[in-house]
Parts: C-alpha cells; sequence; structure tokens
C-alpha cells in the first residue's frame, strides 16, 4: 500500500506543477518529456521487471524499487535544467516499474485465493486515494516551498516504507536454474518504447498521423513487438511464456482490463477539456468536480474485492462494465448548458461500476496464473493498465480532433466552436461505451476459473505480525 500511494501520487502531484516548472526552468513545449519518458519507462520495463522478480525473489525487487524511486526523486528535486529532470525521472520510472509490477504479485503471494479479491479492493482504495491526493499535496507544496518540494517530499515516506517493507515481507519463492532472455527483453524494451512515443506523439498539432515520424514510430514499434512475440515461441527460456494466454481466464481478464483502461484515459483526456473549456470552469473547480470519480472509487473498490469472495467474478466483474458503459453512454450527452453536477454523478457511475470491476477481475487474473510464472502475471496487469491509458488518450484524441474538423468542415464553422467541439467529445464517449461494452462481454466468457495454487509463506517476525494484522 505504500508502494501504490507514493507511485500514484507521483503520477497526479507532478501534472499540476508542469506550468511552474515550464516557467522557472525555461522549458517550453518540451515540458511534456517529464511525464513523457516516466510513461514510457515504467510501460517498456513492466514486463521485464516481473520477469526479474520470479527470476531473483520479489521481496528483494520490491525493495530495490523502493531504493530506485527514492533516489530518483531527491535527485529530481535537485535538478538544474529540464533535461536532467527528464534523465531523474527515467531514474525514478524505473524505481516505480519494480513497484508497479511485483505489488499485485506480492499479495499473491501472501493472501488465500478467497482472500485477494478484499486485498485488491483495499489496493483499489490506495489507487484512487493517491490520485486524488495529488492535486491538493502537490498544490500546498508548490505554493510553499516551490516544484522541489513534490519530489523531496517522496523522500522520507519511501524510507519509512523501505524500512518497514524490509521488516514485514517475507521471503518469496524464486524460479532458479534459469537465464535471463535478454533478447526479448531488448526487443520489448525498444517495441513498447517506440509504439508509445508515436502514439504520444500522433495526436499533437505538429506531428499529426500522417507524419513521417509517427508513420516510421508505430511501424517500427509493430515490428519489434511482432519479432518479440517470434522469438518467446522459438526460446527455449523465454521472457514470457505465450503459453500463459492459453489459460482463459486469466486472458479475459487481462483484456478486459485493457478495454477499461482505454476507456478511462480516453475519458481523462477529454473531460477536463470540457468542464474547463466549454462550462468555463477555473482549474480549482474542475479539479474539486473531477474528485467525484477517485472518491467513489475509494468506497466502493473494497466492497468489490469483499464481494469477490461471495459472487462468481465472471457475473461481478461483467456486471461492473455494463455499469461503467451507461456512465459513459450518459457523458455521450454532453452539452454546454450542463451544471457541475450533471458531471459528478455521471462520472461517480462510471467509476461505481469499475471499483465493482478492477479488485474482482486482477484477483481472478492472478488465482488463475500458475504460481511459477505469477511475477510476469502481476505485471502483465500492470502493463495493461499502462498500455491502456496511453491508447486511450490517443484514440479520444484522435477521434474528437477529426471528428471536430470534419463537422466545421460541414458547417462552415471554425473547429475551435462549441459545437464542433461537442460533436468530437459526443463520438469519442460513445465509442468508450462501445468499448467498454466489449470489455464486458469478454469478461463474461472468463467461465469459472481456476485457482492456482497458494505460494508458501514465510513466518513473520514477531514483531510486524501485529502490523500485518491491522
Amino acid at each position: 500500500m505504500f508502494g501504490t500511494f507514493m507511485s500514484t501520487l507521483d503520477s497526479s502531484i507532478v501534472n499540476i506543477a508542469l506550468p511552474t516548472i515550464r516557467r522557472e526552468l525555461g522549458a517550453g513545449d518540451s515540458v511534456e518529456w517529464i511525464v513523457l519518458c516516466y510513461l514510457l519507462t515504467t510501460t517498456s520495463t513492466l514486463l521485464i521487471m516481473g520477469k526479474l522478480s520470479d527470476w531473483v525473489g520479489r521481496r528483494q525487487l520490491y525493495i530495490t524499487g523502493f531504493c530506485v524511486f527514492v533516489l530518483g526523486s531527491f535527485l529530481c528535486g535537485l535538478a538544474w535544467n529540464l533535461w536532467s529532470l527528464v534523465a531523474f525521472r527515467v531514474l525514478q520510472g524505473l524505481g516505480a516499474s519494480m513497484i508497479y509490477a511485483i505489488g499485485p504479485a506480492i499479495i499473491g503471494d501472501t493472501f488465500a485465493p478467497q482472500e485477494r479479491g478484499q486485498a485488491m479492493g483495499l489496493m483499489g482504495s490506495i489507487v484512487a486515494a493517491g490520485s486524488s491526493a495529488g492535486p491538493v499535496i502537490g498544490g500546498l507544496l508548490l505554493g510553499k516551498f516551490g516544484w522541489s518540494s513534490i519530489f523531496f517530499v517522496n523522500v522520507p515516506i519511501g524510507l519509512l516504507a523501505i524500512w518497514r517493507a524490509w521488516t514485514i515481507l517475507p521471503e518469496s519463492p524464486k524460479i532458479t536454474g534459469q537465464r535471463f532472455d535478454l533478447v526479448g527483453a531488448g526487443l520489448f524494451l525498444l517495441g513498447v518504447t517506440t509504439l508509445l512515443t508515436g502514439l504520444d506523439f500522433g495526436p499533437e498539432s505538429q506531428y499529426g498521423w500522417n507524419d513521417p515520424l509517427v508513420v516510421g514510430l508505430l511501424s517500427i514499434g509493430a515490428v519489434l513487438l511482432l519479432l518479440f512475440l517470434f522469438w518467446e515461441m522459438r526460446v527455449r527460456e523465454p521472457m514470457l511464456r505465450l503459453s500463459l494466454f492459453r489459460i482463459r481466464p486469466y486472458t479475459a481478464a487481462i483484456l478486459a482490463a485493457f478495454c477499461g483502461f482505454v476507456a478511462s484515459g480516453g475519458n481523462l483526456f477529454v473531460i477536463p477539456f470540457f468542464l474547463q473549456q466549454l462550462l468555463g470552469l477555473n482549474p480549482e473547480r474542475a479539479g474539486l468536480v473531477l474528485l467525484a470519480g477517485p472518491l467513489t472509487l475509494s468506497l466502493i473498490a473494497p466492497l468489490g474485492g469483499y464481494l469477490s469472495s461471495r459472487v462468481s467474478t465472471r457475473w461481478l466483474s461483467s456486471f461492473g462494465l455494463l455499469i461503467t458503459a451507461s456512465g459513459y453512454f450518459a457523458l455521450s450527452f454532453l452539452n454546454i448548458d450542463w451544471d457541475w453536477q450533471d458531471v459528478v454523478w455521471r462520472t461517480a457511475l462510471v467509476s461505481l461500476g469499475f471499483g465493482l470491476f478492477q479488485s474482482p477481475n486482477s484477483s481472478s487474473a492472478l488465482n488463475s496464473a500458475p504460481l511459477a510464472q505469477r511475477g510476469i502475471a502481476s505485471s502483465m496487469i500492470a502493463f495493461m493498465r499502462n498500455l491502456g491509458f496511453v491508447v486511450g488518450i490517443a484514440l479520444a484524441a484522435a477521434v474528437w480532433y477529426s471528428t471536430r474538423n470534419r463537422w466545421a468542415m460541414e458547417t462552415g464553422t471554425t473547429p475551435e466552436s462549441s459545437a464542433a467541439q461537442l460533436s468530437g467529445m459526443h463520438n469519442v464517449y460513445l465509442i468508450l461505451s462501445g468499448l467498454v461494452l466489449t470489455g464486458a462481454l469478454i469478461s463474461f466468457t472468463r467461465g469459472s476459473g481456476k485457482t492456482a495454487p497458494a505460494a508458501p509463506v514465510s513466518p513473520l517476525p514477531a514483531d510486524s505480525a501485529t502490523d500485518t494484522i491491522s
């Protein structure tokens, strides 16, 4: 929970500081690389960290991730220009990748199958708490101590977390006698980085989807990932055993999660523009309206985890996605005569469904994965989350901009007009609701699922037993 809170807090706290960093470091439009390099680093290394955790042990790699994250945070606070900050953000992203990838696997090792859903539900609350607290804490720190403080705040929290992790976490099983698949790891790293860079550049006005650079990045990334899959099918000891995807409950879980996170990424991209540009809310009030989603998720995620041990995941997760799809469909009617309450209840409905879906779905994926592949299975869940967000942003931008421009040409207005903007946003939310409905259908096909055997848990030190229970 420490690691999850730190990682999600850091993701949301940095965004609010970007205008200040841009001004004080003279970064210009390149300031986006502060966020982009962190996202690329975490997403492209998640599977590698998951495989390493199976190889060297989850406890060791998790604590190492904390140490790297804290060091990266400290160096970010000392950065003297944009590119030094970008370099230290890459280091910070490597640490976050270890924490993201291995956290669910540690839960899978520690809790019995019937308890994992409740544990995942509590983690869902922490994700929501970190996401919602970031802008609030970031605003306070920026006003009092400057932009460096948003990185320095991670240091004392991280040191405390390292101490507790060292004391509490039991030794985890290791897969010995295997060689690490360096070629597969390299192909995956380069392929994902190249593909995500192309997806990030595509919607931007200075590039566009037809730009030779964007087309080249997307093409090279796709080819490298195809080579990765071909290599993994032929190598003796692959980084990712493709047989994992023959387990229907696992494959259904990660594909349903991907559909859900693509929709989340698209919504998070579009809704701030609607609130500020079309409804005319100031950033502070818009931020308060957007808190409805994380707050609802923090309340519902534990309930979803609690129900997961009592209701079939097939029904619970699928029903949750149906609620989320109805929320996105309700948002597709957005209009400039809406008040903030019209956005709040629809956003809360989206998060209500996602809270019922996410914890049981992740628990189902871990329960169905073999023990020897739980680290890579865990990291795949995190990978689908990050990849979904990037694809969702790119998809929403592409649909919004293309529909907006076509509407403007047909009606003789400008693309910046309210009618053109609304036309694009309507289409985005219709596509997002269809995407989540597809996820619900995929989720329903998972069947009852099979539970992998629980991992043996080492005895906890005497002084940490109380902490774990509490």
